[in-house]
This record gives C-alpha cells, structure tokens and sequence, in this order.
C-alpha cells in the first residue's frame, strides 16, 4: 500500500464540519472518503489536517489516506468529476511512506473575516461575520500581541480534553481592506473553537469593552466564561497548512 497526499478546498456552509462522526451527515470527510471508494473500488479511509467545523471553509486542506499504487492524475480528475461542486480537489501526489496529514503538519494558518459596514456585503456574505459598527484595529493588534507565544489557551476553548491545551500562536495578523477586518492566526494548533474564542474577544477589545491588558488575566484564569463571546462559523477559513 502507497501513501497519498491530496489537497482540498471547500465551502463549509451546508457541512457539518470536516469529521464524519455517527449519523452527523453531511461532512467534508464523508463525501470525499465516498468518492475515493466509488473510484478506487475500495473503502479508503482518509485523515485530515484539521477538523472543520460546521460551517467553516478551508482554502487549503490537506488529507492522507493509503491505497494500492494507483495513477495520481487520473484520479485526480476523477474526484473533480465525482466530488459536489463546493469541494475542489486541488492536486493528489504520493507521500512519504510516514506522511500523514495530522500528525506530520508543523503549522496552520487560519484567516477570519470581518465585515464592518451597513453596506450590502452580497457577494461575501456567506464567509464573513458581518459586524456594523467601528472597531478600533489599532487596539485589536495590541491585544493581539498579547495572546502570541506559547500560553495554555483553555480559556479560549470550548469542551473538555484529556489532552493539553498549550498551544503556540506564532503570529496574529490583522489586515483593514476596505470594509472588510481580516484577521490571520498562525500556530503549531488550534483547540476547539479557539481561533473563534480569541476573535470574539478581539472584537470585544475592538469595540472597547476590553483592553490588550485584559488578555493575560484571561490566559491565566483557564476558565472560558472569561473570554470574549465565539465569532460565528462561517467568517472562518483555514488558509494554510504547512509541513
């Protein structure tokens, strides 16, 4: 059995996320793992990067699953024919014999979009939060200065896990185009709403209801009654992986 390495894109909007799980239908996971089968003529199993929400979009996704040796390009256009046109399978290579999407991923970088007017915002709607009234960027990057670094981010996650909630968030890039606020987060990884978590809060420092000093309050409470409300879904994309 080979390894192989696709990339992904897809409108999240009438998903349940990217992890098929029970009867939860339809996911991301689910369509894709039912189209690799119908081609391949076997159960493929695949593994993702990440774990979309409901709702939420991905720019670039990047899944692993094993096969018998098989010709990438005739797949790849054969996923193009099978998949729903809000799923784009971007390019299929064969990988490292240990490559796998989740496990070997060095760093992620998701992007949240913020419309900020009462103007139409038609065109775009479906993947920004759209959020009337002024919000002061120039604060929100001070706040944000303050949630990079490794920090046990637990405040700023909803569910429970066994697991640890440190994470290191290498950058917190804020962007103004026009009417739109794009926030860009990049790290080693996300927990549970947790980019969703910290742009709520953000928000909430944009708005003045916060302050940048507030910031280290809420990382060492650990408790996520303390942090700013969860920006909806579907102003979410995960816009890169990398390896």
């Amino acid at each position: 059995m080979s390894v192989y390495r696709l990339e992904l894109c897809y409108d999240g909007s009438r998903y349940k996320g990217w992890q098929k799980q029970g009867n939860t239908s339809p996911t991301i996971q689910e369509k894709l793992e039912t189209a690799l089968s119908r081609i391949l003529g076997a159960s493929i199993e695949c593994a993702g990067s990440g774990r979309t929400d409901a709702g939420v979009h991905a720019r670039r996704q990047v899944a692993s699953f094993h096969a018998a040796p098989l010709d990438c390009g005739a797949v790849l256009a054969a996923l193009r024919t099978h998949l729903p046109e809000d799923i784009g399978a971007l390019s299929l290579t064969e990988a490292p014999p240990r490559f796998h999407a989740r496990l070997s991923c060095r760093k992620k970088t998701y992007l949240y979009r913020i419309w900020r007017s009462d103007e139409p915002c038609v065109f775009v709607r479906k993947y920004v939060w759209r959020h009337e009234g002024a919000l002061d960027a120039a604060k929100m990057e001070k706040a944000a200065a303050a949630l990079c670094g490794k920090h046990d981010f637990a405040a700023f996650s909803t569910g429970h896990t066994k697991k640890s909630t440190v994470r290191t968030v290498e950058s917190i890039r804020i962007e103004e185009e026009g009417p739109e606020l794009r926030l860009y987060f990049t790290g080693d990884g996300f927990l549970y709403n947790m980019v969703r978590i910290l742009t709520g809060t953000l928000v909430e420092v944009g708005k003045g209801k916060r302050s940048a000093a507030d910031m280290a309050d809420i990382l060492t409470s650990l408790d996520r009654k303390n942090a700013g409300p969860t920006a909806p879904a579907q102003g979410l994309t995960l816009w890169d992986v990398e390896y």
